[in-house]
């Protein structure tokens, strides 16, 4: 059994008029439907098994990888990859500065 529980970072962004990216891992007909449900349209690609294949828009798929890139810059930041602060607070200041030191290079 699966349980597909409500995406809570979905709930509090506004995504009405936008495109909402994500790789195949999230093809699940509940979060479809909350995207449609919110006025989204979703750039999800089916899986390959699946007995319907949605259709997707390849060219703004890709720039899912611009995020992906970003992740992988931040994760070069030893004290973000291990997460050695236990405050939320005291991550996300790091999480700022790297941000701040990859667009400035």
């Amino acid at each position: 059994m699966i349980l597909i529980m409500r995406s809570p970072v979905l709930e509090h962004i506004n995504i009405e008029g936008s495109s909402v990216l994500a790789d195949r891992g999230y093809d699940s007909n509940k979060l479809i439907d909350h995207i449609y449900d919110r006025g989204g349209g979703p750039t999800i690609p089916s899986r390959k098994n699946a007995k319907f294949q949605r259709h997707c828009d390849w060219w703004l798929y890709k720039e899912r990888h611009l995020v992906e890139k970003l992740f992988l810059k931040l994760k070069a930041y030893r004290r973000i990859a291990t997460r050695y602060d236990k405050l939320a607070s005291t991550y996300l200041g790091f999480i700022y500065i790297a941000s701040i030191l990859i667009w400035l290079n």
